[in-house]
């Protein structure tokens, strides 16, 4: 009655961790208790028995009876014959069999094959671009993955389908790091996409992760929405230099002025070697942002963003004097499809 009892609780505690059990395969949860049956074992003692374990703790084949004591508190033979793991790690991957000898002298073996897992948080989007250039390779994000086991796989995809890397319009540079203590998995997945010309004005983006188990359910991340932009041809746009040529003595002044048939009347954006100079909320004398606005002349060279009603990216522009600049527009609604 006792012994009857007492395979029970195993069995109702199988149930509540949710261990799946079979004849040959197991999986596990990472820092979840495991037992293993001893199919043909007697319930209560004396019993003949021995288990031998071959996983990543042991060298070679381990063995361990009911006599035996506890193995570094790591797994150990319950009254019944079953065999214990008190939290089953990456370690414990690998193959368990036991041979039991009944009261009447039949012989019963049981051989298992265990793999763990364990499920990561869910994947993340990290430094999500908020704008694209069309035409161009742009990075969209990093999605990250930490904590899981075995790696998985990430997957990203557009307005809900799966993006397939190509080469050319969609690649990815994926990169997977091992814990060297926990021997958990950290993924890395970039995106750089060539949005298509006249294409979505704000395409959706989104990450997932893949458990390599099967009839394990994915991980998403939250959606991301970043603005396409277009270029102006730059044929639209001219930088006059005042005076010609832009050579003027120390101290002097030079007048920089950008010029564009855009409409509706755009904003000017500047850079000077590289750096954006700061827009004014108005357009004041001295602003850098608004087409025949004068300011004095720094060494380096200026350049300017040009866009049309739908775009906003870089047009410089060469102009004719030794000094040089550049010069473009861009609408002041900003992005295409707000």
């Amino acid at each position: 009655m006792a012994a009857g009892t007492t395979a029970g609780v195993w069995v109702l505690v199988l149930s509540l961790w949710g261990v799946a059990v079979s004849d040959q395969n197991i999986t596990a949860r990472i820092g979840k208790p495991l037992v293993l049956n001893c199919k043909g074992a007697p319930k209560k003692p004396p019993q003949q028995l021995e288990w031998k374990l071959n996983t990543g703790r042991t060298e070679a084949w381990k063995v361990l009876t009911p006599q035996g004591g506890p193995w570094d508190s790591v797994a150990r033979v319950l009254p019944n014959g079953s065999l214990l793991l008190p939290a089953v790690g990456i370690q414990d991957e690998g193959t368990f069999r036991c041979r039991a000898t009944s009261r009447n002298g039949k012989e019963t073996k049981s051989n298992y094959r265990v793999q763990v897992y364990q499920i990561p948080g869910k994947p993340d989007i990290v430094d999500p671009a908020s704008e694209l250039m069309a035409g161009v390779p742009n990075k969209v994000g990093t999605c990250v993955s930490e904590g899981g086991y075995p790696a998985g796989t990430l997957s990203w995809h557009l307005d809900g389908k799966t993006l397939i890397p190509d080469g050319k319009g969609v690649s990815v540079k994926e990169e997977t790091r091992r814990h060297p203590e926990t021997g958990l998995f950290t993924l890395h997945s970039e995106l750089m996409v060539t949005p298509a010309w006249g294409g979505a004005p704000q395409p959706t983006f989104s990450c997932s992760f893949s458990p390599s188990f099967p009839r394990r359910r994915a991980l998403h991340t939250a959606p991301i929405r970043p603005s396409v932009w277009e270029p102006v041809p730059l044929e639209e746009v001219q930088l006059v230099v005042e005076p010609a040529g832009g050579a003027v003595p120390p101290g002097g002044t030079v007048t920089l002025t950008c010029e564009t048939s855009v409409q509706p009347p755009p904003q000017i954006h500047w850079t000077k070697d590289g750096t954006p100079l700061p827009l004014s909320p108005s357009p004041v004398p001295g602003d850098p942002g608004r087409p025949g606005d004068r300011r004095p002349a720094r060494r380096g060279h200026h350049v300017a963003q040009a866009a049309t009603q739908r775009t906003g990216e870089e047009g410089p522009r060469k102009p004719g004097g030794r000094r040089g600049g550049a010069c473009g527009a861009e609408p002041a609604g900003g992005s295409r499809g707000g």
